[in-house]
């Protein structure tokens, strides 16, 4: 186990620790954030652990997750099912609407920690770091920049990136944390092996759903996944393939209700064909600019 990494990681909890209220733990309930959950511990810093329950989370995370000591557990007002209808389509890579109002809500004011790592993926990577602060990129670059702080503008605007822990940044967090969402990711330069050595160490059996193959925790049925990982989701758990096909009925009814327009040659028929095109297995697939190119014919 890399000593030095959980001991940097422990000081970032340290150093950034709120002053007035603790730290807003996200816990989804995979092994990054039995990492950080552990850390927070060890590091003695005041924090509540949070779970955003998504209704459409595998039984066994379900289960493991209410298994955490003191874990708080956020009920949405609208279930995935419920979203679905009334986006009129379903969730995509590209339009990902499950994730913002379902997996990450929550922590708006509070300094947030995650178990975000570069090593997930290069949207990670580039859009990471030790302290993330999102939204009013320009008024955040500011305050960083009259701090003296080092920082970088995210690919997508949406935020600035510091990657030290220096009394600038320091200054920039205190400074942004109660307008903005802000978050620190002591893990960050982690790697597979290191978060799994440190779990070991700590006795962390970890989700279950990961001595059973897999390799991230997410929703069943996550479009982020492989078509072949959509699928082994849905055979795994048949009952939620019925739950997402009977959605899209009422989807379909809803587009139809709203009078949005479908071409005879890319019309969903019903649940099923949905289904089949969600996880590529329909050969005249619609695609998201399909979709936005039908719904325009209505303003025409």
């Amino acid at each position: 186990m890399d000593t030095d990494k959980e001991k940097r990681a422990i000081e970032y909890l340290r150093t950034f620790e709120p002053q007035t209220e603790p730290y807003y733990l996200c816990y989804s309930g995979g092994k990054d954030s039995d990492c950080v959950r552990i850390l927070a511990a060890l590091a003695g810093v005041k924090h509540e652990i949070w779970h955003n329950h998504t209704t459409a989370d595998a039984p066994e995370t379900v289960y493991y997750v209410r298994s955490i000591p003191g874990i708080h557990i956020s009920y949405p007002e609208r279930t995935m099912w419920q979203l679905i209808v009334d986006e009129m389509f379903p969730p995509t890579r590209q339009a990902r609407y499950c994730c913002a109002k379902l997996k990450e809500r929550g922590g708006r004011g509070r300094v947030k920690i995650t178990g975000v790592r570069w090593a997930e993926s290069k949207n990670r990577r580039d859009n990471a770091g030790l302290v993330r602060i999102n939204g009013k990129p320009k008024k955040s670059a500011k305050t960083a920049a009259d701090a003296g702080a080092k920082f970088m503008i995210s690919p997508k605007e949406n935020g600035i990136i510091m990657n030290n822990d220096n009394a600038e940044t320091r200054k920039v967090v205190e400074m942004c944390y109660r307008t903005t969402s802000t978050t620190i990711n002591p893990i960050v330069d982690w790697t597979d092996a290191d978060v799994w050595e440190f779990l070991h160490h700590y006795g962390c059996a970890s989700n279950p759903l990961y001595q059973c193959g897999r390799k991230r925790i997410g929703c069943i049925g996550c479009p982020l996944q492989s078509d072949a990982g959509m699928k082994r989701d849905f055979q795994e758990y048949p009952k939620y393939r019925q739950m997402y096909v009977h959605a899209f009925d009422r989807m379909i009814a809803a587009r139809e209700a709203a009078g949005r327009i479908k071409p005879k040659e890319i019309e969903w028929t019903d649940g099923e064909h949905v289904m089949r095109w969600w996880v590529g297995d329909d050969a005249r697939q619609i695609t998201v600019d399909d979709i936005n190119a039908i719904d325009a014919l209505d303003h025409n």
